[in-house]
Protein backbone atom coordinates (compact mmCIF):
# COMPACT_ATOMS: atom_id res chain seq x y z
CA UNK A 1 0.00 0.00 0.00
CA UNK A 2 1.24 3.63 -1.18
CA UNK A 3 2.70 5.66 1.69
CA UNK A 4 1.00 8.98 1.91
CA UNK A 5 2.13 10.39 5.27
CA UNK A 6 4.19 13.43 4.92
CA UNK A 7 5.71 15.40 7.47
CA UNK A 8 6.25 18.84 6.90
CA UNK A 9 9.20 20.35 9.54
CA UNK A 10 7.46 18.31 12.51
CA UNK A 11 3.78 18.79 11.13
CA UNK A 12 2.85 15.15 10.76
CA UNK A 13 0.14 14.80 7.96
CA UNK A 14 -1.88 11.40 7.31
CA UNK A 15 -1.54 12.50 3.84
CA UNK A 16 -0.61 15.68 1.52
CA UNK A 17 -3.76 17.73 1.18
CA UNK A 18 -4.81 20.89 2.68
CA UNK A 19 -7.33 23.36 2.63
CA UNK A 20 -6.44 27.07 1.02
CA UNK A 21 -6.84 29.76 3.32
CA UNK A 22 -10.35 31.35 3.33
CA UNK A 23 -11.91 28.47 1.14
CA UNK A 24 -13.55 26.99 4.09
CA UNK A 25 -14.07 29.57 7.22
CA UNK A 26 -13.06 28.22 10.35
CA UNK A 27 -13.35 24.23 9.07
CA UNK A 28 -17.33 23.44 10.75
CA UNK A 29 -18.59 25.91 7.75
CA UNK A 30 -17.81 22.80 5.57
CA UNK A 31 -18.55 19.52 7.75
CA UNK A 32 -21.48 18.62 5.51
CA UNK A 33 -19.72 18.77 2.43
CA UNK A 34 -16.68 16.99 2.87
CA UNK A 35 -15.17 14.44 4.99
CA UNK A 36 -13.10 16.64 7.51
CA UNK A 37 -10.77 13.56 8.57
CA UNK A 38 -10.02 12.34 5.07
CA UNK A 39 -8.13 15.67 4.91
CA UNK A 40 -4.31 15.71 5.90
CA UNK A 41 -4.77 19.04 7.66
CA UNK A 42 -7.27 21.96 7.44
CA UNK A 43 -6.32 25.59 7.24
CA UNK A 44 -8.33 28.34 8.87
CA UNK A 45 -9.38 31.59 6.93
CA UNK A 46 -7.08 34.49 8.03
CA UNK A 47 -6.69 35.51 12.11
CA UNK A 48 -6.18 39.62 12.72
CA UNK A 49 -5.58 40.98 16.05
CA UNK A 50 -8.86 43.02 15.57
CA UNK A 51 -12.15 42.05 14.35
CA UNK A 52 -12.72 43.21 10.45
CA UNK A 53 -15.74 43.26 8.44
CA UNK A 54 -13.88 43.56 5.02
CA UNK A 55 -14.76 44.78 2.09
CA UNK A 56 -17.89 45.95 0.74
CA UNK A 57 -19.60 44.08 -1.91
CA UNK A 58 -19.31 42.50 -4.65
CA UNK A 59 -15.84 40.84 -3.35
CA UNK A 60 -16.54 37.36 -5.39
CA UNK A 61 -16.54 37.60 -9.06
CA UNK A 62 -16.14 34.28 -11.31
CA UNK A 63 -13.71 34.91 -14.50
CA UNK A 64 -13.31 32.61 -17.09
CA UNK A 65 -10.91 29.39 -15.62
CA UNK A 66 -10.94 31.18 -12.03
CA UNK A 67 -12.44 33.63 -9.55
CA UNK A 68 -11.41 37.32 -8.05
CA UNK A 69 -12.00 37.87 -4.55
CA UNK A 70 -11.62 41.12 -2.41
CA UNK A 71 -12.68 39.41 0.54
CA UNK A 72 -10.55 42.34 2.78
CA UNK A 73 -9.20 39.50 5.28
CA UNK A 74 -12.97 39.17 7.00
CA UNK A 75 -12.68 37.89 10.68
CA UNK A 76 -13.73 37.52 13.87
CA UNK A 77 -10.74 38.46 15.48
CA UNK A 78 -8.54 37.10 18.18
CA UNK A 79 -10.82 37.85 20.91
CA UNK A 80 -13.20 35.88 19.73
CA UNK A 81 -11.48 33.64 17.81
CA UNK A 82 -10.27 31.82 21.00
CA UNK A 83 -13.71 32.04 22.55
CA UNK A 84 -15.84 30.87 19.96
CA UNK A 85 -13.84 29.24 17.40
CA UNK A 86 -11.10 27.61 19.14
CA UNK A 87 -13.50 25.23 21.19
CA UNK A 88 -14.68 23.97 18.30
CA UNK A 89 -11.36 23.51 16.75
CA UNK A 90 -10.72 21.11 19.30
CA UNK A 91 -12.94 18.32 17.92
CA UNK A 92 -10.94 18.67 14.86
CA UNK A 93 -10.55 14.82 13.19
CA UNK A 94 -6.64 16.16 11.28
CA UNK A 95 -4.30 18.33 12.14
CA UNK A 96 -5.28 22.26 12.24
CA UNK A 97 -3.26 25.15 10.64
CA UNK A 98 -4.07 28.52 11.97
CA UNK A 99 -3.42 31.27 8.90
CA UNK A 100 -2.39 34.43 10.87
CA UNK A 101 -2.82 37.55 9.23
CA UNK A 102 -1.55 41.74 10.08
CA UNK A 103 -0.98 45.43 9.27
CA UNK A 104 2.15 45.71 11.84
CA UNK A 105 4.53 43.53 13.81
CA UNK A 106 2.49 43.36 17.07
CA UNK A 107 -0.75 42.52 14.90
CA UNK A 108 1.01 39.16 14.19
CA UNK A 109 3.48 38.58 17.03
CA UNK A 110 0.25 39.27 19.40
CA UNK A 111 -1.70 36.94 17.71
CA UNK A 112 0.87 34.45 16.79
CA UNK A 113 1.86 34.21 20.47
CA UNK A 114 -1.76 33.18 21.40
CA UNK A 115 -1.88 30.03 19.09
CA UNK A 116 1.46 28.63 21.32
CA UNK A 117 -0.63 27.44 24.44
CA UNK A 118 -3.34 25.79 22.00
CA UNK A 119 -2.53 21.91 21.67
CA UNK A 120 -5.82 22.08 18.56
CA UNK A 121 -3.10 24.49 16.41
CA UNK A 122 -0.22 22.17 14.89
CA UNK A 123 0.82 25.08 12.88
CA UNK A 124 0.84 28.74 12.01
CA UNK A 125 0.93 29.84 8.58
CA UNK A 126 1.85 34.03 7.94
CA UNK A 127 0.03 35.62 5.46
CA UNK A 128 1.68 38.49 4.63
CA UNK A 129 0.06 39.79 1.29
CA UNK A 130 -0.55 43.22 3.82
CA UNK A 131 0.79 46.44 3.71
CA UNK A 132 2.64 47.38 6.84
CA UNK A 133 0.39 50.70 7.90
CA UNK A 134 3.67 52.29 8.73
CA UNK A 135 5.36 52.52 5.37
CA UNK A 136 3.13 51.36 3.15
CA UNK A 137 5.30 48.56 2.30
CA UNK A 138 3.51 44.92 1.77
CA UNK A 139 5.37 42.71 4.36
CA UNK A 140 5.58 39.47 1.60
CA UNK A 141 7.33 41.69 -1.54
CA UNK A 142 10.17 43.17 0.44
CA UNK A 143 12.80 40.41 1.06
CA UNK A 144 14.08 42.46 3.67
CA UNK A 145 10.80 43.16 6.04
CA UNK A 146 9.48 39.30 5.31
CA UNK A 147 12.54 38.51 7.05
CA UNK A 148 12.47 41.09 9.93
CA UNK A 149 8.91 39.72 10.33
CA UNK A 150 9.46 36.31 10.29
CA UNK A 151 12.64 36.28 13.02
CA UNK A 152 10.39 38.31 15.14
CA UNK A 153 7.40 36.14 14.65
CA UNK A 154 9.77 33.07 15.11
CA UNK A 155 10.66 34.42 18.35
CA UNK A 156 7.28 34.61 19.83
CA UNK A 157 6.03 31.19 18.63
CA UNK A 158 8.87 28.58 19.35
CA UNK A 159 6.43 25.53 20.12
CA UNK A 160 5.05 25.54 16.13
CA UNK A 161 6.19 25.13 13.15
CA UNK A 162 5.67 28.19 11.16
CA UNK A 163 4.66 28.30 7.29
CA UNK A 164 4.91 31.75 5.56
CA UNK A 165 2.68 31.97 2.57
CA UNK A 166 4.40 33.28 -0.64
CA UNK A 167 3.07 35.88 -2.58
CA UNK A 168 3.48 35.94 -6.32
CA UNK A 169 3.60 39.39 -6.94
CA UNK A 170 7.19 39.74 -7.05
CA UNK A 171 9.86 40.08 -9.53
CA UNK A 172 11.36 37.18 -7.89
CA UNK A 173 9.77 34.90 -5.82
CA UNK A 174 13.43 33.44 -4.88
CA UNK A 175 14.32 36.45 -2.95
CA UNK A 176 11.44 36.35 -1.03
CA UNK A 177 11.53 32.51 -0.24
CA UNK A 178 15.05 33.42 0.55
CA UNK A 179 14.04 35.70 3.25
CA UNK A 180 11.25 33.99 4.67
CA UNK A 181 13.70 30.54 5.20
CA UNK A 182 16.68 33.05 6.70
CA UNK A 183 13.86 34.67 9.14
CA UNK A 184 13.43 31.18 10.53
CA UNK A 185 10.32 29.96 8.75
CA UNK A 186 10.18 26.42 8.88
CA UNK A 187 7.53 25.48 6.13
CA UNK A 188 7.06 27.70 2.69
CA UNK A 189 3.20 27.75 0.97
CA UNK A 190 2.95 28.91 -2.60
CA UNK A 191 1.60 30.34 -4.30
CA UNK A 192 -1.05 33.05 -2.72
CA UNK A 193 -3.73 34.63 -5.40
CA UNK A 194 -2.35 37.20 -8.10
CA UNK A 195 -3.53 40.73 -8.48
CA UNK A 196 -5.81 40.73 -11.10
CA UNK A 197 -9.51 42.88 -12.07
CA UNK A 198 -12.32 42.42 -14.16
CA UNK A 199 -14.60 44.77 -15.93
CA UNK A 200 -18.51 45.54 -16.45
CA UNK A 201 -18.50 46.71 -20.00
CA UNK A 202 -21.93 48.08 -19.77
CA UNK A 203 -21.39 50.18 -16.74
CA UNK A 204 -17.91 50.90 -17.38
CA UNK A 205 -17.32 49.95 -13.75
CA UNK A 206 -14.93 47.09 -11.83
CA UNK A 207 -16.64 44.33 -11.36
CA UNK A 208 -15.23 44.23 -7.54
CA UNK A 209 -15.67 47.09 -5.17
CA UNK A 210 -12.48 47.39 -4.50
CA UNK A 211 -11.07 47.36 -7.95
CA UNK A 212 -8.63 44.66 -8.03
CA UNK A 213 -8.78 41.27 -6.20
CA UNK A 214 -6.68 38.02 -5.78
CA UNK A 215 -7.21 35.46 -9.05
CA UNK A 216 -7.09 32.09 -8.30
CA UNK A 217 -8.20 29.00 -9.82
CA UNK A 218 -7.35 26.93 -12.88
CA UNK A 219 -5.69 29.84 -14.62
CA UNK A 220 -3.20 30.52 -12.24
CA UNK A 221 -2.18 26.37 -12.19
CA UNK A 222 0.57 26.69 -14.76
CA UNK A 223 2.54 29.96 -13.44
CA UNK A 224 1.80 28.73 -9.53
CA UNK A 225 3.37 25.64 -10.74
CA UNK A 226 6.86 27.20 -12.60
CA UNK A 227 7.11 29.30 -8.99
CA UNK A 228 6.85 26.47 -6.90
CA UNK A 229 9.55 24.61 -8.77
CA UNK A 230 11.64 27.95 -8.74
CA UNK A 231 11.56 27.92 -5.15
CA UNK A 232 12.25 24.62 -4.61
CA UNK A 233 15.35 24.44 -6.68
CA UNK A 234 16.69 27.86 -5.60
CA UNK A 235 16.14 28.07 -1.99
CA UNK A 236 13.36 25.01 -0.63
CA UNK A 237 15.72 22.33 -1.86
CA UNK A 238 19.39 23.69 -0.37
CA UNK A 239 18.02 24.76 2.80
CA UNK A 240 16.21 21.66 3.48
CA UNK A 241 12.47 23.35 3.86
CA UNK A 242 9.33 21.42 2.79
CA UNK A 243 6.52 23.41 0.33
CA UNK A 244 2.88 23.35 -0.13
CA UNK A 245 2.20 23.94 -3.27
CA UNK A 246 -1.06 25.53 -4.23
CA UNK A 247 -2.74 27.46 -7.04
CA UNK A 248 -5.68 25.92 -9.98
CA UNK A 249 -5.38 22.24 -8.00
CA UNK A 250 -8.52 20.66 -9.00
CA UNK A 251 -7.12 16.88 -9.81
CA UNK A 252 -4.85 14.46 -8.82
CA UNK A 253 -2.88 14.98 -11.89
CA UNK A 254 -2.29 18.64 -10.90
CA UNK A 255 -1.17 17.14 -7.38
CA UNK A 256 1.04 14.95 -8.55
CA UNK A 257 2.48 17.68 -11.01
CA UNK A 258 3.34 20.18 -8.03
CA UNK A 259 4.34 17.16 -6.37
CA UNK A 260 7.03 16.31 -8.69
CA UNK A 261 7.74 19.84 -8.75
CA UNK A 262 8.91 19.92 -5.50
CA UNK A 263 5.77 20.29 -3.09
CA UNK A 264 5.29 17.91 -0.20
CA UNK A 265 1.94 18.74 -0.20
CA UNK A 266 -0.34 20.30 -1.69
CA UNK A 267 -3.45 22.72 -0.45
CA UNK A 268 -7.06 23.31 -2.78
CA UNK A 269 -9.00 25.92 -2.77
CA UNK A 270 -11.03 27.24 -5.50
CA UNK A 271 -12.06 24.03 -6.57
CA UNK A 272 -14.18 23.01 -3.24
CA UNK A 273 -16.68 25.50 -3.79
CA UNK A 274 -17.11 23.17 -7.32
CA UNK A 275 -16.53 19.90 -5.45
CA UNK A 276 -15.89 19.46 -2.01
CA UNK A 277 -14.47 15.84 -2.43
CA UNK A 278 -11.57 16.70 -4.21
CA UNK A 279 -9.01 16.20 -1.67
CA UNK A 280 -10.60 12.89 -1.28
CA UNK A 281 -10.45 12.28 -4.47
CA UNK A 282 -6.72 13.83 -5.03
CA UNK A 283 -5.98 10.89 -2.34
CA UNK A 284 -7.40 8.12 -3.98
CA UNK A 285 -5.46 9.14 -7.58
CA UNK A 286 -2.21 9.51 -6.03
CA UNK A 287 -2.52 6.23 -4.37
CA UNK A 288 -3.51 4.83 -7.80
CA UNK A 289 -0.64 6.72 -9.42
CA UNK A 290 1.65 5.22 -6.77
CA UNK A 291 0.84 2.24 -7.59
CA UNK A 292 1.40 1.67 -11.08
CA UNK A 293 4.51 3.78 -11.63
CA UNK A 294 6.00 1.61 -8.33
CA UNK A 295 6.43 4.36 -5.83
CA UNK A 296 6.37 3.07 -2.45
CA UNK A 297 6.49 6.35 -0.70
CA UNK A 298 5.27 10.16 -1.42
CA UNK A 299 8.50 11.49 -0.66
CA UNK A 300 10.34 9.55 -3.29
CA UNK A 301 8.50 11.93 -5.97
CA UNK A 302 9.00 14.95 -4.10
CA UNK A 303 11.20 16.89 -6.87
CA UNK A 304 11.44 14.08 -8.73
CA UNK A 305 11.10 16.36 -11.90
CA UNK A 306 13.58 15.63 -14.67
CA UNK A 307 14.70 19.20 -15.74
CA UNK A 308 17.61 17.72 -17.97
Amino acid sequence: MPDLSVNLAGLKLANPTMTCSGTCGYAFEYADYMDLSQLGAFVTKSITREERPGNPPARIVEVRAGLLNAIGLANVGLKRFLAEKVPLLQKMPCPVVVNVAGHSFDDYTETCAAMNDLPCVKAVELNVSCPNVKDGLTFGTHPGRLKELTAAVKQVLPAKPLMVKLSPNVQDIALTARAAVEGGADILSLVNTFTAMAIDIWKRRPRLANVAGGLSGPAIKPIALHLVSRVYQAVAKPAGVPIVGMGGIQSWQDAVEFILAGASAVAVGTALFIDPATPNKICLGLKQYMQTTNVRSLGDMVGALQLT
